[in-house]
């Protein structure tokens, strides 16, 4: 990650090297490719002799499209991950229930009830319930951390947008 390190904060910083670092980086991040399309943006607009609003514009506009699409790649997967949370202690307690439904169907053939006939019955379906919370503790906290690095990553890439846009104006 060059850019954010490497981003100049005043005229004195050459942003042609640094976008052409950024562009042809092998291990470009989100940040990079959301430098890469604002100044490519701004350089075109500028090229084309666009007036200084518009060109701003236009170049938030290409940054806010690739930061949308960085987030969306980052949450990609978290609905799979909030599913298994939510969804497996209800496995797991189905499983319970009917373990425990046929651990009494089992007494019923039986003259006397004994702990010893209804224990395996019921330890499966304990069972079925620490396998459903086994699945789901770790997918919430998961889920839990990767939201809040998403949002932490947001938060960052939102900042860039705006150093960078005030960068873009001071250029112009």
């Amino acid at each position: 990650m060059v850019v954010v390190a490497d981003l100049p904060q005043d005229k004195g910083g050459d942003l042609n090297a640094l976008y052409q670092r950024a562009s042809q980086s092998r291990e470009a991040g989100a940040m990079e490719r959301i430098f890469t399309a604002g100044f490519r943006e701004y350089a075109k607009h500028r090229k084309q002799g666009t007036s200084s609003a518009a060109t701003m514009d236009s170049a938030r506009r290409a940054m806010r499209a690739t930061f949308q699409r960085e987030i969306d790649m980052l949450e990609a997967n978290l609905a799979g991950l909030a599913t298994v949370g939510s969804v497996s202690p209800y496995i797991g307690l189905f499983g319970t229930v009917w373990g425990i439904m046929n651990a009494f169907r089992g007494l019923s053939n039986v003259s006397q009830a004994t702990l010893a006939q209804v224990a395996p019955g019921i330890a499966e379906a304990l069972i079925a319930t620490a396998i459903g919370l086994f699945a789901a503790i770790p997918a919430v906290v998961a889920y839990n951390r990767y939201t809040h690095d998403v949002d932490r990553l947001a938060t960052r890439f939102e900042t860039f947008i705006e150093e960078f846009s005030n960068i873009l104006q001071r250029q112009g």
